[in-house]
């Protein structure tokens, strides 16, 4: 790849591209759980956050009607930062409404932007009514709150109805980790299908009991759907055995559904079927009823939030137990994890003789993933890598990226999610992990996925989902 495709592709500040290209989507701009003051004990006093997303300084706060408010920073008047600002409700008194009141000279907005004092102003001043700063539309989903950062005064597209969208608050729970590199690598990391048999190659086995779907990282030890010879397989011992897949990935509305074969006799086949969503999502299975949506969204060039949303297709989800588990690696209320550069991500040479793969502990394996992002620094040089037939997937997204960009700088709509005619398409995706007959796996796949969902206890109640072409 050229240095200056590279720019393209990975820059997305204002103005920039590719920048342009992600602000057509729907991008997660904080937790719900950021603004939950057991969680945040600043929150209960006032629920303000500085965020930045894509490169922009953003605040984001709750009024006292629960309506989200997303706005620029900087005050209108002149530059102050709106963080900062005192939030006001008119149930206590507060002049102009419900809203965040600028303390340099008391100007104050609601969560749409409007100025409804000038305060410092002459009385009967109308200069307030020529003011307003510029706010962007917000929804809340999955336990996250989402934002559009798109042209002023652009439509957003429809947003998604994926499971973990429409699955009640009993059977998800969402999370999020700050990786510090950029967000293209982050993503390409978890739609790689070859990594998980070298990155989280476990050299041994665990006993299967005990291993449940709440598991920080075990998802590997779990076993995986079938069997051989009657005895179910650990997801650990079939990525080691097998370690050369079979790749290959079709198009799909949302963008690709992406297939893993790894042939283990003459009758069985394991199959792994995932899902890339254009520009930044992976869905994965975590185990036969759970499934993970991870979505990474730039928080500016060189550092990214992944949000993870879990997905329970059979009974409720503990979220107190899942959040605790992974509070032993990522630490609130910031987000930020233990490990990193700064402590060479954990790892142990002992064990990686012994152990692991890669020498940095069985508990956590999203830090593996942080390794492989973070270590090829902070924005990757692309110019400098060899991809081979395995890396098929990777080069059919960043098509799909350059396309993209290309669409848009030429006045179009890109792909996928931001097209509201493909609306009623974005249901699902369905996933799979799992042993199958050799010959029948691709009928063997699809019957797992509609069985799962029929078992499940809410589906009955989402959206149908669509015919796969």
């Amino acid at each position: 790849m050229k240095a200056e495709q590279n720019e393209r592709i990975t820059r997305i500040g204002p103005g920039t591209p590719c920048g342009d290209v992600l602000r057509r989507y729907w991008q997660p701009a904080a937790l719900v759980d950021e603004f939950n003051p057991r969680l945040d004990p600043r929150m209960a006093q006032r629920p303000v956050k500085a965020v930045r997303l894509l490169g922009q300084d953003l605040v984001l706060f709750r009024d006292a009607q629960n309506r989200w408010g997303l706005l620029d920073r900087d005050c209108p008047h002149r530059g102050a930062d709106l963080s900062f600002g005192r939030l006001e409700s008119a149930a206590e008194g507060a002049s102009g409404g419900d809203g965040l009141r600028c303390p340099f000279h008391g100007w104050k907005f609601a969560v749409d932007g409007t100025c409804t004092e000038t305060p410092a102003e002459p009385v009967g001043s109308k200069l307030c009514e020529r003011v307003r700063q510029r706010s962007y539309p917000v929804v809340e989903r999955g336990g996250v709150v989402f934002a559009y950062l798109g042209p002023e005064g652009s439509e957003p597209p429809p947003f998604p109805a994926f499971d973990c969208f429409v699955a009640p608050a009993t059977h998800t729970f969402a999370f999020k980790g700050l990786w510090n590199a950029n967000w293209l690598q982050a993503f390409e990391v978890g739609i790689d299908p070859a990594h998980p048999s070298y990155l989280h190659r476990f050299l041994h086995d665990a006993p299967l009991e005990g291993i449940g779907d709440n598991a920080a990282g075990k998802q590997f030890r779990s076993a995986s759907a079938g069997a051989v010879g009657g005895e179910p397989w650990p997801m650990t011992r079939i990525m080691r055995e097998f370690s050369r897949p079979e790749i290959s990935f079709e198009a799909q509305p949302w963008g690709l559904q992406i297939t893993a074969l790894r042939p283990m006799t003459e009758q069985l086949t394991h199959v792994r079927v995932t899902n890339a969503i254009f520009p930044a999502t992976f869905v994965i299975p975590l185990s036969e009823t759970m499934t993970i949506t991870q979505m990474h969204v730039p928080v500016d060039d060189t550092h990214t939030y992944w949000y993870s949303f879990f997905t329970s297709f059979a009974g409720p989800l503990d979220p107190e137990a899942m959040r605790a588990q992974r509070q032993q690696f990522i630490r609130l209320p910031d987000y930020l994890p233990n490990a990193g550069r700064h402590n060479d991500w954990g790892f142990k040479p002992g064990e990686q003789r012994t152990d692991t793969y890669l020498g940095m502990g069985e508990e956590d394996i999203n830090v593996h993933d942080q390794w492989a992002v973070e270590s090829m620094g902070a924005i990757q040089d692309r110019t400098r890598e060899h991809l081979g037939t395995s890396d098929k997937v990777i080069m059919a997204n960043r098509r799909l990226l350059l396309q993209a960009i290309d669409t848009v700088l030429a006045g179009g709509t890109p792909a996928g999610l931001a097209d509201a005619a493909l609306a009623p398409q974005m249901r699902g995706p369905d996933t799979v992990d799992g042993i199958a007959p050799a010959g029948e796996w691709a009928t063997w796949w699809r019957t797992q996925a509609q069985a799962k969902r029929d078992h499940a206890p809410w589906t009955a109640d989402a959206p149908e989902l669509a015919p796969t072409p």
